[in-house]
């Protein structure tokens, strides 16, 4: 199972990271980005073996304003055919999250809960 996790803040990466490699996954590769442009090379980089889960903040870089980073980054991973099977989770404190992620059909989790709860939150999103 490959992850990416993408977020502009070095400690919530070690965050994520963290809680995931805790729930001890077998055989899981865990990547990890610092923005939405770093995040698309390496889905590009992946696309014969696609990540099965995508983690990704909302809020980086500025470059793709309006559209907040992470936004823009789901609207990328969708236009691969490659990636129509793997799981986008917005992980994020914008107050927006839940509205984008109907909008494109992913998951999410909002920064506020997921400080506040154990490693088990993350399970879902590998059943």
């Amino acid at each position: 199972m490959k992850v990416l996790i993408v977020d502009d803040v070095a400690g919530w990466l070690r965050f994520h990271k963290n809680n995931i490699e805790y729930l001890n996954i077998n055989n899981i590769q865990i990547d990890t980005a610092e923005n939405a442009s770093q995040a698309l090379s390496k889905i590009e980089v992946s696309i014969d073996e696609p990540y099965d889960v995508i983690f990704t903040d909302m809020q980086m870089e500025s470059n793709f304003l309006p559209k907040l980073a992470g936004e823009w980054l789901i609207e990328q991973i969708q236009m691969f055919d490659e990636y129509k099977n793997s799981r986008i989770v917005i992980i994020s404190a914008s107050a927006s999250i839940e509205s984008i992620a109907k909008k494109y059909g992913v998951s999410y989790i909002s920064k506020y809960l997921i400080r506040n709860s154990d490693s088990e939150i993350y399970r879902q999103f590998f059943e």
